[in-house]
């Protein structure tokens, strides 16, 4: 079952680049334009709709987890690659930009880390400068 995960994987990868090169070329660029995130988007909307259809069986889930999680961190490191090395022809402003857009982006991570946390419950009458044991 965990090979029908992949195989839902390779279709939604292979039509993603498939549009991807079909955009590329109507738009006059030599290059596949977003073919890995019509991919990625396809295989979210497919796994949605299979889930909700309950079609999608628990193995077949472990295999899209699977490659998911080996193969988006590949396309990005690929994808970073091939922006570093734009950034450097590009002249130092576009690696002044990468490197501020990184380091905004290390310093959001505590920020997102608390979405979604259940906050402390608070007391009525209770200050950040109260201690417990200490009074008057």
């Amino acid at each position: 079952m965990m090979i029908y995960g992949t195989a839902l994987l390779a279709i939604c990868t292979l039509i993603g680049i498939a549009i991807g090169e079909a955009l590329g070329s109507s738009l006059g660029v030599k290059a596949n334009v977003g073919g890995v995130g019509f991919a990625m988007l396809l295989l979210i909307v497919m796994t949605t709709w299979l889930i909700k259809n309950g079609r999608l069986k628990p193995l077949s889930a472990a295999g899209i987890q699977f490659w998911s999680g080996i193969y988006i961190p590949i396309v990005v490191a690929m994808s970073a690659k091939q922006n570093v090395v734009a950034a450097l022809k590009g002249g130092p402003i576009a690696l002044f930009a990468g490197i501020v857009g990184v380091a905004l982006s290390f310093a959001m991570i505590p920020y997102v880390n608390r979405i979604g946390m259940p906050k402390a419950p608070r007391h009525d009458g209770d200050t950040p400068t109260t201690q417990a044991g200490g009074g008057l």
